[in-house]
């Protein structure tokens, strides 16, 4: 059943082992189901991908019985996401205003997340995780779809499965192969990411600076700052024009107590250019095809909720799909399930993120707030007690989930 020559055959297969992927396949395993995950890479070490584990996620870890092992894991607890504008700095949200046992959000490499999930998931005997398994399309029989083709070190593979399920990304492969097709919500900007270290006395936290039609996040990491810079869409080309100086210039202006530290941007090949998208299926299946997390819909980076829809999905997909894949009796009903439940939380964080962009943060960056604090921030200031809202729309999302008793 698990042999990787030729044609195999499982339960679930899930393409994509990020955090909808091993999540999803980790519950599963749990509930009994055979399920194999596959992943084009030999390990989880990217930069740049998401790293925010929310309240509702540590909270889950805890009804999963996994929160001592998970705390283990080396991370920072962010407490206030703070922004400093030319009038000073102001809190948009205090995450010790959330209600229940966790009053902070946690950062940790993507990475170690990912590699704790696969090994917990790894416990179970009916779970597989194929690295170097690149996904490159989906098997349809009479209209349904029948399973994934991979590609591994020893040539083409095919894995039958009762449910194939697209947790890939934003490019995913299966979606398109399936014939999905994104509705695109325009993005006036895009994100450059970099690194600068970490010294000792450096101020900590999660901090946005406004200034003079500018934006500069700093997020503190265990032994560097994970740093982005807003641009207009498709505005890295002019930066690159203004030249390395010009940008190092700005970024000392922005963050003066990184000043003795932006050098370390020696060329442009240390500045990753993140083209932000906004955009959701309409359907997000097929028969015999589920698409979660980024394959279904992707998000701003704005609040750095991306990671959090992806679980929630997974915690509601194994939910509902647990026990009719285990009895065999999984229906197209289950997975139209499955975006019903998702969709509303979906819809509303991107609209909320779409409004952020548009109001606020796209007219800043083309350059027409450069002396002004956002109304929003002098309210929140002068009223702490609304700085819960958005903590809770951050911290804990807009439908957490939690995990069935059967999956406990």
């Amino acid at each position: 059943m698990w042999g990787k020559v030729g044609t195999s055959t499982t339960t679930c297969a899930i393409a994509g082992a990020g955090p909808a992927g091993l999540m999803l396949g980790m519950l599963l395993a749990r509930a009994g189901v055979n399920t194999v995950v596959l992943e084009k890479h030999s390990d989880f070490l990217r930069d740049f991908r998401g790293d925010t584990v929310h309240a509702s996620t540590l909270r889950l870890m805890g009804e999963l019985g996994l929160q001592e092992e998970f705390m283990k894991l080396a991370h920072q607890q962010i407490h206030r996401l703070q922004v400093v504008t030319d009038d000073g700095p102001f809190t948009l949200a205090d995450f010790r205003r959330l209600p229940g046992k966790f009053k902070h959000i946690t950062f940790l490499p993507q990475w170690d997340f990912l590699s704790f999930l696969a090994e917990e998931a790894s416990r179970f005997p009916n779970f597989r995780l194929y690295r170097d398994s690149e996904v490159t399309g989906a098997i349809e029989e009479n209209g349904r779809i029948t399973g994934l083709r991979y590609r591994d070190a020893t040539g083409e593979h095919e894995l039958r499965a009762d449910l194939t399920v697209a947790a890939d990304g934003r490019r995913s492969a299966l979606r398109q192969d399936a014939g999905l097709r994104p509705r695109v919500f325009g993005s006036g900007m895009d994100i450059l990411w970099f690194q600068l270290s970490k010294k000792e006395g450096d101020p900590g936290g999660m901090v946005g600076r406004l200034s003079n039609g500018k934006l500069l996040v700093r997020i503190e990491r265990q032994t560097h700052w994970q740093t982005a810079y807003t641009v207009r869409k498709g505005g890295y080309d002019e930066v690159k024009a203004h030249g390395l100086d010009w940008f190092r210039r700005t970024l000392a202006e922005l963050t003066p107590f990184l000043a003795d530290r932006v050098h370390e941007v020696r060329t442009w090949d240390d500045v990753k250019a993140l083209d932000v998208q906004i955009d959701r299926l309409p359907r997000w299946w097929r028969p015999g095809l589920l698409c979660l997390g980024d394959a279904a819909h992707t998000m701003s980076p704005i609040m750095g909720v991306g990671i959090n829809l992806a679980i929630q999905d997974a915690v509601a997909a194994a939910n509902i799909l647990a026990g009719p894949l285990a009895s065999g009796t999984v229906t197209d009903r289950h997975l139209a399930r499955v975006q019903r439940r998702r969709t509303p939380p979906t819809v509303m964080t991107q609209r909320l993120q779409r409004f952020l962009q548009s109001r606020f943060l796209e007219p800043w960056v083309r350059g027409e707030g450069r002396s002004t604090t956002p109304v929003v921030l002098r309210i929140l200031k002068r009223l702490p007690v609304l700085q819960a809202g958005p903590a809770r729309t951050i911290g804990i999302g807009l439908r957490p989930e939690h995990p069935a008793p059967e999956l406990r």
